[in-house]
């Protein structure tokens, strides 16, 4: 039977072709370039000052004379 013709180990090929590639993209070469490293470290830079951003204001509290009673929380 040619491999190449029959229609189930032509799938299953491509499955293992696909599963190949995706545990390469995963796992990558395992000594890390510096080009990865500074790739690495920009993202998760990029990431910090988004959630940075995207945090509400903080109150300005302001301090009352000592004399008045009044609530912080409203």
């Amino acid at each position: 039977m040619n491999p190449y013709v029959n229609e189930d180990v032509m799938w299953q090929r491509l499955k293992d072709t696909q599963m190949e590639a995706e545990n390469r993209r995963l796992y990558g070469p395992r000594t890390p370039t510096a080009l990865n490293v500074l790739r690495m470290l920009g993202q998760r830079a990029w990431l910090l000052a988004g959630l940075a951003m995207r945090r509400a204001p903080r109150r300005n509290w302001v301090e009352t004379p000592r004399g008045e009673k009044s609530s912080r929380v409203a």
